[in-house]
């Protein structure tokens, strides 16, 4: 007796106490981690920005401070003594301003000597003078200045103009290929004589152009050596509108990138929408924590951009190092949870699949299976011991049922054995009551068919030959007709016969003979030869029988030629006949040899197969449907079968089938003509 325990019971208790065990586990820690991963992704980034931002601050006060100086030099100069005495007294002027430029470290410093200074200055420098000329100018300014103004104003400094443009990733589209403009710090101070009244103009510039000391010494400000870890390396440029003019940031090994581009999106923050850029940029050939601000001149507009930034991937590996490092803390503290947690599930579910085993065993038929004693004892141990004295009751319960099952299936085995046996005889001998019954009716009704058909038919008959007779060489005009009267008689003669032959069987049966069913299929050939000749069919044989077949040779030709002129009739327009003979053996040992014939017709219709054995039956005109109810009579009578169905290999045509016996059944009764056995 199988007991009804589910397969999975100590499967689903372990999996549900090692979710329970691992839950917190798997679950929190893992999204403790990612909680922990982002908060600190994002903290890591806003001091990356925070940084950028400090650095951006020094880099911008330092460059105020540059402008102030360049401010505050003019002006001491332009109020110095030594220049109002070298224009007084006529001294070595030229040798005075050189001096001073080159003290104050400017690129340029000039006189404009003239009552009207504006007409001996630059277009873009006019708007920067003072409301009067005897004021001064607080500071410098920023002037972004022409080839010709630089030229007009210093003509020395003209080949730090030309920066050919270098194609640059993500720039915006522009036509040109030189930026030959200046981006200059220029202050403006009037020298004035000693009682306060203009003499000239003093014009003060730093050009920024490839000025490398310049942005060299703002990058030594802002990240001093030291001042970045992990080896990442600080930058700092200028630029004119969105074109690098002095930078260290290196293009090459020892090349900088001066006439490179800034992205356009950086461009339209900046010096489109004159916003500040704190974020992450690609910098010419890698990806820089930046910072840009817009430069703006005199007159408000935005003409260049400071920037300020430094190589992101040193902190990007060291903040996945730090994840990594955070991750595999988290992945140790995990294991050894998940390992005390395992094991103090495992002390709950291995009682629990300690049964569950034992419970499967005893189901698959291992009745002495027990759980035993358990080294726990606790509930758990209770319930062990519980099953076990179940499983004990039901083993001898088992034993007595299997016991008294044992004796029920004897005897319901002896009855039904009994009955089968009562049951075949039934059958049979109702089968043989109704055909008996069906063979004595028709016997009755061919015998008296054949004997009211037989008289007219003899009277026909001799009718026949008495006009023949009589007429002599008259009868010659209708001899055809007389022709046609014989043949008609003969047919009604046959089929009385054949109506005879089925419904007295042993009076017509034939002795039984060894035959070769391939050398019998040749014959009843030879006989429908006339008929084949008057059409187009292809004749093939596939003859493989190596069995005798037990039969009376003219009702196996009888069947065989039936079988061959429905062939050819369903074949008016010609088409192939296939005749197939091979061995069969069935379960019980009886063998013999089967007999195909296949025509290439239309085959036949639904529901046509079920019918075509039965007397009167036909599908033709001119049939009287008694052909194929003779021939299953024929091979019935020695223990044989007969089938019709449509081809089954994908082809129109209709297949009969013949199976017939080695050791065929014996006739029911003798040949009284010849008094030997029927068979």
């Amino acid at each position: 007796m199988k007991l009804p325990t589910p397969r999975w019971l100590a499967t689903s208790v372990r999996n549900k106490l090692l979710a329970m065990a691992l839950l917190p586990l798997l679950v929190v820690f893992p999204l403790l981690v990612l909680a922990i991963a982002v908060w600190s992704s994002v903290t890591y980034d806003r001091l990356l920005i925070t940084k950028v931002r400090s650095d951006l601050a020094v880099a911008r006060g330092y460059f105020d401070q540059t402008l102030a100086e360049v401010g505050s030099g003019t002006r001491g100069v332009a109020r110095s003594q030594r220049l109002l005495q070298a224009m007084t007294t006529g001294g070595n002027l030229a040798a005075r301003l050189a001096a001073d430029r080159q003290e104050l470290g400017l690129d340029f410093l000039l006189l404009v000597q003239h009552d009207d200074p504006r007409a001996n200055l630059p277009a873009s420098v006019v708007p920067l003078l003072p409301p009067a000329a005897q004021t001064p100018a607080r500071s410098a300014q920023i002037v972004r200045l022409s080839r010709d103004e630089i030229a007009a104003l210093a003509p020395q400094l003209l080949p730090r103009l030309n920066i050919p443009l270098v194609a640059t990733r993500n720039a915006a589209p522009d036509a040109r290929h030189v930026e030959d403009r200046a981006l200059v710090l220029l202050a403006l101070q009037p020298v004035l004589d000693a009682a306060g009244q203009p003499l000239a103009l003093l014009v003060g510039g730093l050009l920024l152009n490839q000025n490398l000391d310049f942005i060299d010494h703002i990058n030594r400000i802002v990240y001093p050596e030291g001042a970045l870890p992990f080896g990442s390396e600080g930058t700092a440029t200028l630029f004119l509108d969105d074109v690098r003019i002095t930078t260290n940031v290196r293009l090459f090994q020892d090349q900088r990138a001066i006439g490179t581009r800034v992205s356009q999106t950086v461009r339209e923050r900046v010096l489109t929408q004159g916003q500040t850029w704190l974020d992450r940029a690609f910098v010419v050939n890698d990806w820089y924590v930046s910072a840009y601000e817009p430069l703006l001149d005199a007159a408000g507009q935005r003409v260049g951009m400071l920037y300020v930034g430094f190589l992101e991937s040193p902190f990007r590996w060291v903040r996945h190092a730090m994840l990594a490092v955070m991750g595999l803390i988290f992945l140790g503290v995990m294991a050894v949870s998940a390992l005390f947690s395992v094991r103090w599930a495992r002390s709950i579910f291995r009682p629990v699949e300690q049964m569950n085993r034992t419970m499967q065993r005893v189901e698959d038929g291992e009745a002495a299976a027990r759980v035993g004693q358990l080294p726990a004892r606790d509930e758990l141990g209770a319930l062990a011991g519980h099953l076990d004295q179940l499983l004990d009751v039901i083993d001898d319960k088992t034993t007595a049922l299997r016991r008294w099952g044992e004796e029920l299936d004897h005897k319901v085995a002896e009855r039904t054995r009994e009955l089968e046996a009562s049951n075949a005889s039934l059958q049979l001998a109702q089968q043989q009551l109704v055909k008996s019954e069906k063979l004595a009716a028709i016997g009755q009704l061919t015998a008296s068919i054949a004997h009211e058909i037989n008289n007219p038919i003899a009277v026909m008959q001799g009718n026949l030959d008495l006009i023949r007779d009589t007429l002599g060489a008259h009868a010659q005009p209708v001899k055809a007709e007389l022709k046609l009267l014989d043949e008609q008689v003969e047919r009604m003669r046959l089929i009385v016969t054949q109506l005879l032959q089925y419904a007295r069987p042993t009076e017509y049966a034939g002795y039984v003979e060894t035959l070769d069913l391939n050398q019998t299929v040749h014959d009843s050939l030879v006989l429908v030869a006339h008929l084949l000749a008057q059409t187009r069919i292809e004749v093939v044989r596939d003859l493989q029988a190596t069995q005798r077949v037990g039969f009376n040779r003219p009702e196996l030709q009888q069947v065989i030629i039936n079988l061959l002129i429905n062939a050819i009739q369903a074949m008016p327009q010609g088409g192939t006949l296939r005749l197939v003979t091979q061995d069969w053996t069935d379960e019980h040992g009886e063998r013999g040899a089967l007999l195909q014939v296949q025509d290439s017709g239309p085959g036949l219709a639904p529901g046509v197969a079920e019918r075509l054995f039965r007397p009167f039956f036909t599908t033709k005109n001119d049939g009287n449907g008694l052909g194929l109810w003779i021939s299953l009579g024929l091979v019935e009578r020695y223990g044989g079968g007969m089938a019709a169905a449509n081809r089954a290999d994908g082809q129109s045509g209709a297949v009969f089938s013949v199976r017939l016996l080695t050791e065929p059944q014996a006739p029911e009764a003798v040949n009284t003509r010849d008094g030997r056995p029927g068979g």
